[in-house]
């Protein structure tokens, strides 16, 4: 594995690259740089977390035809729905930030009040039950819809 100095070097060699590059196009095509879609992203995490789409589904608590089609990229998913699927699947912070820019979504912030209590549960492996109950004791909107 990788050392966090090795990586700063390749990230600046990188940059490097970038700034004499005849165009940013040239570049983006030369690494690759496509960022998959939603679906894509959610299947990826599926196939490393060694998870269930079925279960995955039944614990984010969507209705399960909408879950099927966000998954197959037939639907576009709200924030909170995105955040529903992040703990169902037990995403790390990093995962779960990753989804949400997958969705277009904002990602979480930990200087907005909501945000902060969403951080704090995903960090802590939180149920999705749990973290909508720690908003509702802030008086802040729950994740899942009533």
């Amino acid at each position: 594995m990788e050392s966090h100095e090795e990586e700063e070097v390749l990230t600046e060699e990188l940059l490097n690259e970038l700034l004499f590059s005849s165009s940013a196009g040239h570049y983006i095509d030369t690494h690759q740089m496509t960022e998959p879609s939603l679906s894509s992203y959610l299947n990826e995490l599926l196939r490393s977390k060694d998870l269930k789409k079925s279960e995955v589904i039944k614990k984010s608590r969507l209705n399960e035809t909408f879950a099927y089609q966000i998954f197959s990229g037939d639907r576009h998913a709200s924030r909170n729905k995105v955040l529903q699927l992040a703990f169902a699947m037990e995403l790390s912070l990093r995962e779960a930030q990753r989804l949400l820019k997958h969705a277009g979504a904002n990602e979480l912030y930990c200087k907005d009040r909501r945000d902060a209590i969403i951080i704090y549960c995903l960090s802590r492996k939180c149920s999705l039950i749990k973290v909508d109950a720690e908003l509702y004791k802030f008086g802040e909107e729950t994740i899942t819809e009533v």
